[in-house]
């Protein structure tokens, strides 16, 4: 099992507070649909015949395409891999992009899912994020897809914002979960440099909420999706009936995934690989068949390091009989004590054989798994 991952990275307005690679040179944009479609077939041997199981369009802002230029990369991908009869098509969109039509076109190129970067349903923190919709086209968006015949929908949603209250956010959840979507991803805003965010709060232009604030918006967060029956299945997502991202759980499990476009990252079970983030380089790399990304190799310790990172972010967490199997009982020893400190401070719990973060730890989950990490 395997995915295909397509950057996207135009923009035609920069939020505040993203850090992934973008431009807003959309006149680079035929130039490269055209290095996309060379790149898909340059690595069309990358996943050594494993089947895709997941397609997913991020970015940038991939609603920006056509959704002739979407059938078309699909297709471009069809020819050239081995592609699953229920594969999962995945489009992140902005809402304001989401006309009906748009929609109606989205769902005859085959996409089977849509991600739509709400982040907010209240205008004075939209405005504030530089976003360029407003609450009312959030609603209408995820509605409106509904309507149309999407049954997978997914919604971004951010909380942790300048002045962003309790009452605020549950609003916001209160919004979000009478939506007709089956899955949502809620992110602690994170200040990254270079984004506007960061040369803010350098000049101490805004000021993010206190850690107990956070604490309780992540314990409102936690509180009403349990009402509503969503499954809290990794740190930051929540679903219904099982509807997992399958793409991100690619990641998680760390499965074969096959990067496209600039800044985008691929592995290959040994190695991983990235190209450039920087489209003028990207488009002529290709083009010209000269370099446009970097390889690195993996050893033991740093896959068992990305092994503890991905699995421990998920309710699954990692497994005592696995991690002997495929590292040795050796790595195994060297976590053990502190696991054991976990368990005893309830940040960590077993359940079968297997080691997870309780709700409360997976708040502290950057720092606990930093301190598991394999240095020596």
């Amino acid at each position: 099992m395997a995915g295909i991952y397509i950057h996207i990275p135009f923009c035609k307005k920069i939020c505040y507070y993203c850090d992934f690679y973008k431009t807003r040179q959309t006149d680079l944009f035929p130039g490269f649909l055209t290095a996309l479609y060379q790149e898909i077939e340059q690595k069309k041997d990358y996943l050594n015949g494993e089947s895709v199981d997941t397609i997913y369009f991020g970015g940038g802002t991939p609603s920006l395409l056509s959704g002739g230029e979407i059938t078309r990369i699909i297709l471009k991908i069809k020819k050239h891999f081995l592609i699953k009869e229920n594969v999962e098509i995945t489009v992140e969109a902005n809402p304001e992009d989401l006309t009906d039509d748009y929609i109606k076109t989205l769902y005859q190129t085959g996409i089977n899912r849509l991600s739509i970067g709400c982040q907010s349903f209240r205008d004075v923190h939209l405005m504030s994020l530089n976003r360029r919709h407003n609450a009312k086209q959030a609603r209408n968006a995820v509605e409106n897809a509904f309507r149309e015949g999407f049954e997978n929908i997914s919604i971004d949603l951010i909380y942790g914002l300048p002045e962003l209250g309790l009452k605020e956010w549950k609003e916001n959840l209160k919004i979000a979960l009478k939506l007709p979507i089956t899955h949502f991803s809620a992110y602690h805003l994170t200040i990254e440099k270079n984004t506007v965010y960061f040369k803010w709060q350098q000049k101490g232009k805004i000021r993010l909420p206190e850690e107990e604030e956070s604490l309780k918006q992540y314990r409102i967060l936690l509180e009403m999706a349990e009402q509503e029956r969503f499954d809290h299945y990794e740190i930051s997502n929540f679903c219904k009936m099982e509807k997992y991202s399958r793409h991100n759980m690619l990641y998680w499990n760390q499965e074969k995934y096959l990067g496209l476009g600039p800044s985008a990252h691929s592995y290959d079970g040994f190695s991983r690989q990235w190209n450039g983030s920087n489209i003028k380089k990207y488009i002529q790399g290709v083009l010209q068949k000269r370099k446009y990304s970097e390889k690195e190799k993996l050893n033991t310790k740093t896959k068992f390091n990305e092994y503890l990172m991905t699995r421990l972010r998920t309710k699954w967490g990692i497994s005592q009989e696995e991690i002997q199997a495929l590292f040795g009982l050796l790595y195994y020893k060297k976590i053990k004590g502190y696991v054991l400190t976990g368990l005893k401070t309830g940040n960590m719990e077993i359940y079968g054989e297997r080691i997870r973060l309780t709700e409360g730890g997976m708040f502290l989950s950057d720092h606990i798994i930093s301190e598991l990490f394999i240095t020596d």
